[in-house]
């Protein structure tokens, strides 16, 4: 992380301990955001962002590996281009703000860029362009686990919170960056888009040197396969926990915390695992993306 960056970070984690849970979100648009990474004016900037058709986006909702894969990604671009980036922010677009903006048109191609945001407020470029865009999903049990984890050691995030709340808080989509649900239905209507690919946690925890092959071969990009299982190696979770220290100073433990697959049954009651059930049902059963989630399935595994 650049002397620049962590400068930066610090001083809003300093900011988050001065204001109230009740001040650290806000709603743009209807979706609640966190106050102090992503205020107003960084989300207004965001309409004069001038996308390429080489960018290089990478797409999740919260705590659905988007870190995880932020170092993968970096590693598969410096291994095909020689370009190795010296930043090791997340490269959340709705972070930037203004100034931040004005550089970024500045930056050698391919630029790499990320965001959480739904689909249809991405800005509009990105689509205009034909940007290729890979997009990560998890399970939605183990995402709220997650989540809820993330938000109660998070200083720029509301914490304290019971699990029940946020549980509560979750179905009904009253969490940061909005419903798990929306994202997964309007992902969904994207499947077709030759420039969308996506991706599952769970493909990518089974076998993540396939994954890393398949990955390259979207973004144009040709590793040997001595390159792709060198990748894979420094790439598993564990490892990207051991060295988060370096890449994220003191919020590495806090964004990689477990990264297993199936933790949400030591959290979830009989009764909220079937609610859960219901409401996966009644978005994305019978959808090709329910199906690439494999929901059933892992349920099962996971209940024995």
């Amino acid at each position: 992380m650049s002397a620049n960056a962590l400068a930066t970070l610090q001083s809003r984690m300093q900011k988050a301990q001065e204001i109230s849970d009740e001040e650290k979100l806000y709603r743009y648009n209807g979706v609640l955001y966190p106050t102090i990474m992503c205020p107003e004016e960084h989300l207004k900037a965001l309409e004069n962002v001038k996308a390429r058709e080489d960018d290089i986006m990478l797409v999740a909702y919260p705590k659905c590996g988007f870190n995880w894969m932020v170092g993968v990604m970096r590693k598969i671009i410096a291994e095909a281009t020689g370009v190795k980036t010296e930043s090791r922010m997340p490269p959340l677009i709705e972070f930037f703000g203004p100034d931040v903006i004005k550089v970024m048109d500045q930056n050698p191609s391919p630029r790499f860029l990320g965001t959480h945001m739904h689909p249809d407020n991405i800005p509009a470029s990105f689509y205009t362009k034909k940007t290729k865009m890979l997009v990560v999903f998890r399970n939605p049990k183990d995402t709220l686990v997650s989540f809820y984890h993330f938000c109660n050691n998070n200083p720029v995030l509301p914490s304290g919170q019971s699990w029940e709340t946020f549980y509560s808080n979750f179905l009904s989509g009253d969490v940061p960056w909005g419903s798990y649900f929306d994202h997964a239905l309007a992902w969904e209507k994207r499947l077709d888009d030759p420039n969308v690919m996506i991706v599952t946690y769970e493909e990518l925890k089974q076998d993540l040197s396939e994954s890393i092959r398949q990955i390259s071969r979207f973004f144009g990009f040709s590793l040997t396969e001595a390159q792709v299982q060198q990748i894979a190696k420094e790439s598993t979770f564990t490892a990207m926990k051991e060295s988060s220290a370096n890449s994220h100073g003191n919020m590495g433990n806090v964004i990689f915390r477990k990264g297993e697959v199936g933790d949400w049954k030591n959290h979830f009651t009989p009764e909220q695992s079937e609610e859960m059930d219901e409401v996966f049902n009644k978005h994305l059963a019978g959808t090709r993306l329910g199906a690439k989630l494999n929901y059933q399935l892992y349920c099962q595994e996971a209940k024995k």
